[in-house]
């Protein structure tokens, strides 16, 4: 990928936006990944409020992004090898019986375990529409800066979702029923991969042919496990974030402003992220993923700083700058490293790498916060940013193009 095709422009994000067959899987995408951010902080805040503990509801929500964590990779190999629609449909009705099931046993006050393993079973089932809707994009576009807007697009919509799930969230738990956000949210994201698997562009997407040989699949590209690496960084240190910051609305006495203060973030994380698109910075790949996560790194720790609720938002605006460029670069990478006919999966990588950073980083943070308050938690997760930004740049060589022919199997001789 040449860097004048690494870049988009305004008019590639509408033709990749108005590409032919590309209006129904969009909109239904939409509606199943609105509810991603809100389902987990609703979960999150849920617990808390039956059980009143923060060390409680890290455990359960750290349960359901390792769920995500297995759930992701084996869609993403099921969707590259039988197409989107009854993968889809399967994990849609699972979920559905995975959530009912998780709200009647906290209904219950059953024990931590039990929470903890049905939490695990809706990140599992959880439809991965992302994977899918990402890896649509290489079908419907020719390669090149419309497609890397279309990456973008998929970026910067995640972050809008960011914005508006973790508001309303904190919101909706005030509501009569605490779990009143995390059904809500549950029933958009299934109406939305319902919808997504049986748009006609999606069901157009036939079997692929079987190869052997795939026990690594994607991630038997040495630069694919750079970027899983860079993204698992990426995740542990929203993990500590997503903990603390409601954490501090709590200590200061206001716990409903927690899910509002991580929508602040967000809001300039979306500004930036389409400015970023525009011209990103540094332009070789290689030396673009240690560099975006040390700087989240740095910029994360300085939050430990404020001691209002006012300065903790404007330590989140600044924060909330890393986080898209961080997210299209993973995206983008996906195009060097993956090997041939491993989209789906290759993304679906990424998102396990993310979601068990989340999950590490928010059972961590949940225990920093019991017994050292917020702040420890912010600058842990500062450390844990710049540690891996060093592993990533430790082994940025290793992220190149692979030869346009490499299927998973030749990818797989390359071990390193």
């Amino acid at each position: 990928m040449s860097h004048s095709e690494d870049r988009a422009s305004l008019s590639d994000y509408r033709t990749a936006l108005t590409a032919p067959g590309s209006r129904g899987p969009v909109v239904a995408s939409l509606l199943a990944r609105l509810p991603i951010a809100m389902i987990g902080i609703s979960a999150l805040l849920y617990v808390q409020r039956e059980t009143g503990s923060f060390a409680v509801a890290g455990l359960v929500s750290a349960g359901s992004l390792v769920g995500v964590s297995l759930g992701s990779v084996i869609q993403g190999r099921l969707i590259d090898r039988f197409g989107p629609t009854r993968p889809l449909l399967v994990t849609a009705a699972l979920f559905t019986v995975a959530m009912v099931s998780l709200v009647f046993a906290i209904e219950a006050h059953a024990p931590t375990v039990p929470l903890v393993l049905l939490a695990g079973g809706i990140g599992i089932t959880e439809p991965m529409v992302g994977s899918a809707s990402r890896a649509l994009w290489t079908r419907l576009l020719p390669a090149g800066s419309p497609r890397n807007a279309a990456f973008s697009y998929e970026a910067i919509s995640m972050e809008v979702f960011f914005i508006l799930g973790p508001g309303l969230a904190g919101l909706l738990v005030a509501a009569p029923w605490a779990g009143t956000g995390m059904v809500a949210g549950a029933a958009c994201m299934i109406t939305g991969s319902v919808l997504f698997a049986l748009s006609p562009t999606v069901r157009a997407w036939g079997s692929a042919e079987q190869r052997g040989g795939r026990l690594l699949g994607a991630l038997a590209s040495p630069g694919m496990r750079t970027v899983a690496l860079a993204a698992l960084g990426f995740g542990m240190v929203i993990g500590f974030v997503e903990v603390a910051v409601p954490a501090s609305a709590t200590e200061a006495g206001f716990p409903t402003v927690g899910g509002l203060l991580l929508s602040a973030w967000s809001v300039s994380s979306v500004a930036f992220g389409v400015a970023y698109s525009l011209r990103p910075w540094p332009r070789p790949m290689r030396l673009r993923l240690p560099f975006l996560l040390g700087g989240f790194g740095a910029f994360v720790a300085l939050l430990a700083v404020p001691s209002s609720l006012w300065g903790l938002a404007l330590g989140m605006l600044l924060a909330g700058a890393a986080i898209t460029p961080q997210s299209t670069t993973h995206s983008a990478a996906i195009e060097l490293v993956a090997p041939r006919g491993t989209a789906a999966e290759a993304f679906g990588w990424v998102l396990t790498a993310v979601t068990l950073g989340l999950a590490f980083g928010q059972s961590v943070s949940g225990y920093l916060v019991e017994h050292s308050g917020p702040s420890a938690a912010f600058l842990a997760a500062g450390a844990a940013g710049l540690l891996m930004a060093a592993v990533v740049w430790i082994r940025h060589r290793t992220v190149r193009a692979l030869p346009e022919d490499t299927p998973a199997t030749s990818a797989e001789l390359a071990l390193t």
